[in-house]
């Protein structure tokens, strides 16, 4: 697998990371049934692939509980990355998964998460998509420090989105960002650029986009966009998966982009897909212009 350090952490990672919010449960943001055997399986393949990045979060239903039962005892093989600031809360058919952003709830966020993975630490905490006043308000960048200093993760971090990135990136403490992107939702290719330029490391989720065209789950208006842009005439042979997942790769500051799946031949066509590496320069640009002109229409 190819690998590349993540930002200012030193942690080198595989460029195709394991976004474990696949195995969430169909409980969870309508998700599919996953099955002990499925998690079993493509959690040890992706482990056995060589991939060492793994994200997930107390807000993935079953996801945590899932890695600890089935991968705790590999947990030297990966690097593990999960959220707080989550308060889930169990309604029978289905998990509702608003926040709470306050010290106890991130200590027990980060608490019940090193339990159910069954593991006395990660590696990456990241806070789940608060807004700056959150932050503020709240004190949590004293309090994602609290935990560090505890030993309970190695850096501190955000999963977060325009328009509150760049205050974010302002502030200066995060080690890494979570931010949306691939060739079908472009608009975060500057926020990224301007976050991994002074040294945090970028763990880019979307940079699949489903799976593209071709996924029965693809977004709409994504599959349109693809359509608008005309980018099957660029395939030349490739997956709509893998032309979008090596455009992602190409950009100078993503260092592992999160893509999950349950299915093991899915992941060893991803897997595949990464080895080969970013697009060639011209057919980047291409994609890259085609799809601006048919936003701009």
């Amino acid at each position: 697998m190819r690998t590349t350090t993540l930002g200012r952490t030193g942690l080198n990672v595989t460029q195709l990371g394991f976004g474990a919010m696949e195995i969430r449960g169909p409980k969870t943001w309508g998700g599919r049934e996953v099955s002990d055997s499925q998690a079993e399986t493509i959690l040890n393949a992706v482990l056995d692939a060589g991939i060492n990045f793994i994200d997930t979060s107390v807000d993935y239903g079953a996801s945590e509980e899932l890695i600890g039962r089935f991968i705790s005892t590999r947990r030297s093989e990966y690097y593990l990355a999960t959220k707080c600031g989550c308060n889930p809360q169990d309604k029978g058919d289905r998990f509702e998964t608003p926040h709470l952003w306050t010290r106890d709830n991130i200590l027990r966020n980060i608490e019940g998460s090193l339990q159910r993975m069954k593991t006395d630490r990660v590696d990456i905490l990241q806070l789940h998509n608060p807004k700056p006043g959150d932050v503020r308000q709240g004190n949590l960048v004293d309090v994602l420090k609290e935990i560090r200093s505890q030993g309970l993760t190695r850096f501190i971090a955000i999963s977060s989105t325009l328009p509150h990135l760049p205050e974010f990136v302002e502030m200066g403490v995060f080690d890494t960002f979570q931010i949306p992107y691939s060739c079908l939702q472009p608009e975060h290719h500057d926020a990224i650029t301007m976050a991994g330029e002074p040294g945090a490391g970028v763990i880019v989720r979307g940079g699949i986009a489903r799976g593209g065209p071709e996924s029965d789950v693809a977004v709409a208006d994504r599959t349109k966009l693809w359509e608008k842009a005309g980018l099957a005439d660029l395939l030349d042979g490739m997956t709509p998966a893998e032309l979008i997942l090596r455009y992602t790769l190409t950009h100078p500051h993503c260092h592992t982009t999160i893509v999950g799946t349950l299915n093991p031949g899915h992941l060893a066509e991803n897997v595949a897909a990464a080895n080969k590496g970013p697009l060639a320069p011209e057919l980047y640009r291409q994609v890259t212009e085609r799809v601006a002109k048919a936003l701009a229409e």
